[in-house]
């Protein structure tokens, strides 16, 4: 494994790990009753959108070309606009744990949706990896007996499943496209075209919001939504894109419950039981077996080393 794949992996570590502690706190800021998921979707593109072009400022400049451009736009609807709109619908119409059980099948939709974009092989090893991951996935979550005061929603599940989808469908079909530029010249472009698409959806909450009934420690949980579930993590998500294969990355969404639980037992919410460490262990059972698998142009390199090395046969 090369420094650039271990960055990548570090890349994608701290991202999820972020959005393993945005799940409860954004849940907080939607059920204080004054902003409204049309309202922390806003804050949360046009926030990013505003520090991805003042840190871009401060980067070498990248043209990006016009064809590339209107992917970029794709991009945007596909891993942002929807992703993000959808998420904050659902999550408001569903409990914490629903969204973690469905944001854990995205690595087997990745799967799927990297064999057919990318030509990605389906081995074993992969499979098997995917199935470890998810297994300690849905352990860890259903052995929670915390009491859960959220309000669970077949069609708030239905629209966190789209969300999820649309997030795996900007990894698949887009990796060439996000590996060609920096992450910031990416996200730039990315946020504003985002932030275009959700305005009209948004208007009509942004400028009814009672913005003074708004308490300070709401306020406070949603700039960590904007800038750390949003800005700090989009920021790194690129650099494990760039380096790492699809179902790889998809594989962290695993990290998710796994900070929740933890963040739950540090504040005095929960007791670390067995089955939270076998569930930590599967977890990364399973992230490991995917690192090892095959790509398509490491089973291609292969072939060709196999040919290569046969003796030559004379009449």
């Amino acid at each position: 494994m090369t420094d650039k794949h271990l960055g990548g992996h570090g890349a994608l570590l701290v991202a999820y790990i972020i959005f393993g502690l945005n799940v409860p706190i954004m849940k907080s800021v939607l059920t204080d009753g004054n902003i409204t998921p049309t309202d922390m979707a806003f804050f949360r593109l046009a926030g990013a959108m505003l520090l991805f072009w003042l840190a871009s400022i401060f980067m070498p400049k990248e043209r990006v070309s016009r064809g590339d451009m209107f992917q970029l736009f794709l991009a945007s609807v596909c891993g942002i606009f929807l992703c993000q709109f959808l998420f904050s619908i659902g999550l408001a119409r569903t409990s914490p744990i629903d969204a973690a059980v469905i944001n854990s099948i995205g690595p087997v939709m990745t799967m799927i949706l990297a064999a057919f974009f990318l030509k990605e092989p389906i081995t074993w090893k992969k499979a098997l990896g995917v199935l470890i991951g998810i297994s300690g996935a849905l352990l860890l979550i259903f052995s929670n007996k915390t009491p859960d005061n959220g309000n669970p929603s077949l069609v708030g599940n239905l629209i966190i499943l789209a969300s999820t989808l649309s997030f795996v469908i900007y990894l698949t079909a887009f990796k060439p496209l996000i590996s060609r530029y920096m992450p910031v010249t990416v996200m730039k472009w990315m946020f504003l075209y985002a932030t275009l698409c959700i305005l009209p959806f948004s208007w009509h909450d942004i400028s009814t919001l009672p913005y003074s009934a708004v308490a300070t420690d709401v306020w406070l949980r949603a700039l960590y939504v904007v800038l750390m579930a949003t800005f700090i993590s989009y920021f790194l998500l690129p650099i494990g894109q760039k380096y790492l294969r699809p179902t790889i990355v998809s594989m962290y969404n695993y990290v998710q419950p796994i900070v929740s639980s933890l963040v739950a037992v540090a504040v005095g919410m929960d007791i670390l039981s067995w089955q939270k460490g076998v569930a930590a262990l599967l977890v990364f059972s399973g992230v490991y077996i995917v690192t090892q698998s095959k790509s398509r142009a490491q089973i291609a390199a292969e072939k060709e080393r196999n040919k290569a090395a046969k003796p030559e046969t004379s009449d």
